[in-house]
This record gives structure tokens, C-alpha cells and sequence, in this order.
């Protein structure tokens, strides 16, 4: 039993002993693997590592630029006008096509004339009758006044014979003025167009009856398209300056194409209303425009450019420098310690992209027109020339 009992003392102890080695060695090893990792690490200075903010930069810049008020401007036509008959009548020809250009004095359309000429030639008879019998009325007004000095009748036969000639003589002129009006209502069975112009769709066809003066019904409709019309409206601020230089020179006038910015036509200010519109606070406008190459349309709104004159020595900066806070706009400003400076700036007019700067940089001094997100002031940039390296652009890039 003794025996047994210190045979079984042995093997725990070679157990105790193994299992503690193994213990020393999963020891030995943890030491080494952190003795190898803080030998990889690089040694802590205290200090937090900044990395550089990549921007993009562009200098400010002195420049002259034109003072444009920007509005949305509706086409009208010069001159818009219904056709319409002066007489009632059978329409027998049509003249154009729709949509065709016209001068003033061409044939549009042309009614049946022919009872009109037979209207014509009844009143030239009528006149010719009563010219017959108001000269021999004057013949015996002659003889009667050879007759009266004679006191070969009475004064009260003269004077019966005097009346009938002037009764005559009043016809004749009232047979004249049918005649005339004959002659007249016979030219209006050619409608002759009043303006040069476009046509639009022709709202009648050959074969119907025309009435005169069809208040419910035009014939066509024609759209003067050159010179055109513009009208636009503005607010109420500008009123002065506008009337200020209107008195000195011709203001200039742009329409612009939605979409591309492309000019389409370049006019004159003609017109500015006589009164401010209380519901807006804006003012009516008007400009004339050649237009040669027919871009403009009646009906068809255009973005319009009012050109009051020029600034000149203009400290210009590209408007995606120019930020937005709470205390106004600002832009970051790199100084030539390669650092972001903070700067409350105080802006103009934009023209093509870039911002009037009338406060806070100056010309020459760089500023941040990418990368604004990540800066704060002091912050130190590292300045990049291709866009996709700035944070900005390669989020955009991602997305």
C-alpha cells in the first residue's frame, strides 16, 4: 500500500512539473511577441501627428467686369394683328401657306367680287342718270335767268327751277359717294396683308361664308418677328441707377439661352414703365431686338441681361471660394507658412463664375476653392493640382 501510494506521488509530480514548464514557455513567448511589436511601433513623442489637408487653390485677381442685372424676359411681337373681312362674302382664294412669311401688301385672301362689281356698275349708271338731269336743269336754270331779267315769269318760277338744278347737283354728289363706296367695297374683297410678318394657322378655307368684321372669327393671324419685343421686369432697387444711365446712353440688352448660356440676340432698352408694381416691388422693362436670326419667338420665355456699364480694378475670386456661415460669407485665405487662414470677406457681383470680392483678400493672395470641409484656421494645406486628389471631388468621384 506504501508502495502504491508513493508510485502515484511520483507520477503527479513529473504531471505538476510538465504542466509548469509548459506554463514558463506560453510565458517566454507572449514576452517576445510584445518585445516585437513595440520594437515595430515607432516611439510616442507626446504629440498628436496632423496630416496636411489637401486643397485646391487659385489666385485673387484684379479685373474689369461688366454690372448686369439678370431677370426672366417673355417675347412679344412688334406687332400682332387678326385678319379679318370688311365685307360679307364667299372666300374664293387663299394666297399663302401657313406659317409663311409675308410682306406688307401681299395677297392673303380673296372674296367673290362679283356682286360687288355689279354694285359698282348700278351706282356708276345711277351717277351718270342723275348727271344728265342736273345739266339740263342747269340748262333751264339759264334760260330762266334771261327770262326773270325780263320779267318774263315769275320770281316764284325762277326760284322752283334754281331749287330743282341744286336738288340735282346733291344727287349727283350722293351718287358719287356710292360710287365710292362701291369702288371701295369691291377693293376689300382682296385682303391684303397690313404688316410684315409670319402667318400662323389659317382658320378658314376657300369655299365658306365670310362675314364682315366676324368679331368670333379671324381669317389668320400674323406675328410681326422683326424687329421683337422683350419684356422683363426688375426690382424696384435697381429703378435709379437704370433711369440714371438711360438719360446718358442706349443700355444694352442680352437674351440668353437657358441651358448653355448662349447669346441669342443683342438689343436696346426702350422702355421702362411708369409706375413700380406694389404687389412685386419691381419695374416693367422693354427692349427691341433685331433679330436676324429669328431666335427669338413670340411667347418664348429667355434669361435677359441687362448691362448698366463696367467695373473696373474688381478683386475677382472663383465663386466655389467664396463660404457661406453665420456671420456671413467667408473664404479660407493660404498664407506662406502653407497655413489656412480664416477671412470674413464682404462680396459683390458674380459674373462668369467668379465673385467681386469688395472686402477681406486682395489681389494676389491664394484661396481655398476646394477642400473647405476638413479645414479649420491654422490648419496646415497641402496644395494639389489635380481635383481628384482633394477630398471633395473624390467623394464625388465615389458617388
Amino acid at each position: 500500500m506504501t508502495d502504491m501510494n508513493h508510485r502515484i506521488s511520483k507520477r503527479q509530480c513529473r504531471v505538476a512539473a510538465a504542466v509548469m514548464i509548459l506554463v514558463i514557455m506560453v510565458f517566454a513567448m507572449a514576452c517576445d511577441g510584445r518585445k516585437n511589436q513595440a520594437a515595430q511601433e515607432p516611439p510616442k513623442t507626446g504629440k498628436p501627428t496632423i496630416r496636411a489637408v489637401p486643397v485646391l487653390v487659385a489666385p485673387a485677381a484684379i479685373k474689369t467686369i461688366p454690372v448686369e442685372i439678370r431677370a426672366i424676359g417673355n417675347v412679344e411681337s412688334a406687332s400682332t394683328v387678326a385678319i379679318k373681312s370688311r365685307v360679307t362674302g364667299e372666300l374664293r382664294d387663299i394666297h399663302f401657306h401657313e406659317g409663311q412669311e409675308v410682306r406688307k401688301g401681299d395677297s392673303l385672301f380673296t372674296i367673290d367680287p362679283r356682286p360687288f362689281e355689279s354694285s359698282l356698275k348700278e351706282a356708276q349708271a345711277r351717277l351718270e342718270k342723275d348727271r344728265a338731269l342736273a345739266a339740263k336743269a342747269m340748262g333751264d336754270l339759264r334760260r330762266h335767268d334771261m327770262l326773270i331779267q325780263k320779267q318774263f315769269i315769275s320770281q316764284e318760277a325762277y326760284e322752283q327751277v334754281k331749287a330743282s338744278f341744286h336738288a340735282l347737283e346733291a344727287t349727283v354728289a350722293a351718287d358719287e359717294a356710292v360710287v365710292e363706296n362701291a369702288r371701295l367695297q369691291l377693293g376689300y374683297t382682296s385682303i391684303v396683308s397690313p404688316i410684315s410678318g409670319r402667318t400662323g394657322a389659317i382658320l378658314i378655307t376657300s369655299g365658306n361664308m365670310i362675314k364682315a368684321n366676324d368679331d368670333n372669327k379671324s381669317l389668320v393671324v400674323i406675328q410681326q418677328i422683326q424687329p421683337i419685343y422683350v419684356s422683363f421686369s426688375v426690382p424696384q432697387i435697381h429703378l435709379a441707377e437704370i433711369n440714371r444711365r438711360i438719360q446718358k446712353e442706349a443700355l444694352t440688352v442680352r437674351a440668353i439661352r437657358d441651358g448653355d448660356g448662349a447669346s441669342l440676340e443683342t438689343g436696346k432698352l426702350t422702355f421702362v414703365d411708369n409706375a413700380v408694381d406694389s404687389r412685386t416691388g419691381t419695374i416693367r422693362l422693354k427692349a427691341v431686338f433685331d433679330n436676324p436670326s429669328r431666335h427669338l419667338w413670340p411667347g418664348q420665355f429667355v434669361n435677359v441681361v441687362l448691362i448698366l456699364g463696367s467695373l473696373s480694378d474688381a478683386v475677382m475670386v472663383p465663386s466655389q471660394a467664396v463660404q457661406t456661415g453665420a456671420d456671413g460669407s467667408f473664404a479660407y485665405v493660404i498664407l506662406t507658412n502653407q497655413t489656412a487662414e480664416f477671412r470674413e470677406i464682404v462680396t459683390g457681383p458674380v459674373f462668369n463664375g467668379e465673385t467681386v470680392i469688395k472686402k477681406g483678400i486682395q489681389s494676389g493672395e491664394r484661396v481655398v476653392i476646394d477642400g473647405h470641409l476638413r479645414l479649420t484656421p491654422g490648419m496646415a494645406v497641402d496644395i494639389k493640382t489635380d481635383p481628384e486628389s482633394t477630398p471633395s471631388q473624390a467623394a464625388k468621384q465615389s458617388g
